[in-house]
């Protein structure tokens, strides 16, 4: 029997996507880290993973988006945050939280285009623990749950940057931080064919059981219960749609001008695969 090996990370936020797929005979779920999805589906031990937007250009295997579902905002994100104990348009170094490879691209790109700002960039690991408000440094970038449950105190932190918030003041367009991708060439095989049936199919049950999620999920994430309702019944988007294939093509295309890519484009399975250069 096929078995559809798919790689995820266990946030709040892909509750609505993932939630009942361990109980699927068909489906073997592979916990992961954000970042090691693509490492993941680059060595075979996934057919399908929910990966950092970025990483389906950066990935040394050619990957494919697969339009079944994403982690995307219209508007204000909240977990996906900067703050800063000087003004934003003073900030000459982010600290970035490296769970999410496309949210420190997309720093980037906002603070370039808000400020004029190509501040130095350098890694922080958010998840070692402290009681010390010290551990923070003075501008940083957080991803996830942490933002909710362990952030920076506001006092000291006073300034801050909704990354979901900004990009669609700047753009006018929603903000794709995940998608589903395999391995390009593999779209039609038997695994991951299933594993596309299959998240369509759960994302779809999950939509219409979000208050049971939010009961059942919020506090063992750490979550306040109507803050968790608020946000993944009217903040976050799951659905993949024509303006959210435009955002992803202007983000890649912000991103290039930068330097933070290499140009490539990305390639969607229900779309033909470009012909290679002469």
């Amino acid at each position: 029997m096929t078995r559809a090996r798919i790689a995820a990370v266990r946030y709040l936020n892909t509750a609505p996507l993932i939630e009942g797929l361990e109980k699927l005979a068909d489906v073997e779920l592979v916990p992961c880290v954000p970042s090691r999805i693509v490492d993941e589906l680059c060595e075979n031990r996934a057919d399908v993973g929910l990966a950092s937007i970025i990483d389906c250009v950066h990935s040394p295997v050619p990957l494919t988006l697969l339009p079944v579902g994403m982690i995307g905002c219209d508007g204000p994100t909240l977990t996906v945050r900067l703050f800063s104990k000087v003004p934003i348009a003073s900030i000459t170094e982010l600290h970035a939280d490296l769970d999410s490879h496309t949210s420190v691209v997309l720093s980037q790109v906002l603070l370039w285009r808000l400020h004029g700002l190509r501040p130095r960039m350098t890694g922080f690991d958010a998840a070692k623990p402290s009681t010390h408000a010290d551990r923070w440094p003075e501008s940083v970038l957080l991803i996830g749950d942490k933002v909710v449950t362990d952030a920076p105190p506001a006092d000291r932190w006073p300034h801050q940057l909704d990354l979901g918030e900004a990009w669609k003041s700047l753009t006018g367009l929603p903000f794709v931080y995940a998608m589903w991708m395999c391995r390009r060439g593999d779209e039609h095989a038997p695994a991951v064919r299933m594993a596309r049936d299959v998240l369509d199919r759960q994302r779809r049950h999950n939509a219409t059981r979000l208050d049971w999620i939010v009961a059942h999920r919020a506090a063992a994430a750490g979550w306040p219960l109507p803050l968790a309702q608020d946000y993944l019944g009217r903040l976050l988007r799951y659905q993949v749609g024509p303006r959210e294939r435009t955002a992803v093509a202007t983000f890649l295309d912000a991103a290039r001008e930068l330097g933070l890519t290499d140009g490539r484009s990305v390639t969607w399975a229900d779309e033909p695969v470009p012909a290679a250069a002469p």
